[in-house]
């Protein structure tokens, strides 16, 4: 237990020093007249024109039932280990969880460090579906569903589980751009740090 505690700190210590240049790296690349922001507000100004009611009912499911599916897996995976009294089973489920518990840590630091303001609220103002609040960078959805999907596949290596869940938490991710509440900079940094997450916790799989 001390070993895996030192583990845990050890991973925390990690991205919170990987979470402070961001701030930085914000001010100077994701500044209005850097070409990343104009590539942003180009593609955001284009979905925003190109919305469908049917599309934008399907998007808005995906950011809205996006927390519960994160929450569902583990429990699902912990319960099914319950009930068959697999060990190893609710190892998984644990690691899937506490990447989920340290991947939404890590996506408020950076948060309140980088501070960008949501699309509808920048400079060139994006016609948004609605208006969440919190800042922009990175996107927690994102990051929260990249996180789960890479998890759930480090724990179940079959192309069956592999393909729905990076097609899901693709899907969460595009839903963010084309609903108008975070740039593609945002979303794309949000599949990297839940990722990266998850990558990070693997010393808790069983085996390691």
């Amino acid at each position: 237990m001390a070993g895996l505690l030192k583990k845990y700190i050890v991973v925390l210590q990690l991205i919170f020093c990987a979470a402070i240049p961001l701030k930085s790296a914000a001010q100077g690349g994701l500044s209005p007249d850097n070409p990343i922001q104009s590539i942003d507000n180009r593609i955001m100004i284009d979905l925003s024109e190109h919305r469908t009611p049917a599309q934008t009912n399907v998007f808005m499911f995906l950011s809205r039932y996006n927390n519960l599916v994160n929450v569902a897996v583990p429990v699902g995976i912990f319960t099914a280990g319950v009930i068959d009294n697999d060990k190893g089973t609710r190892q998984n489920a644990m690691y899937i969880a506490s990447s989920s518990a340290v991947n939404l840590l890590l996506t408020l630091v950076i948060k309140k460090i980088v501070k960008r303001p949501r699309p509808f609220l920048g400079q060139i103002k994006i016609n948004a579906v609605y208006h969440p609040g919190q800042t922009s960078f990175p996107s927690g959805h994102t990051s929260s569903a990249f996180t789960t999907a890479t998890a759930l596949t480090q724990v179940y290596h079959k192309w069956y589980v592999i393909a729905p869940a990076y097609l899901w938490a693709s899907s969460v991710g595009y839903s963010r751009m084309y609903l108008g509440v975070h740039y593609p900079s945002d979303v794309a940094t949000g599949a990297l740090v839940g990722t990266g997450t998850s990558l990070s916790m693997g010393f808790l799989r069983p085996g390691h």
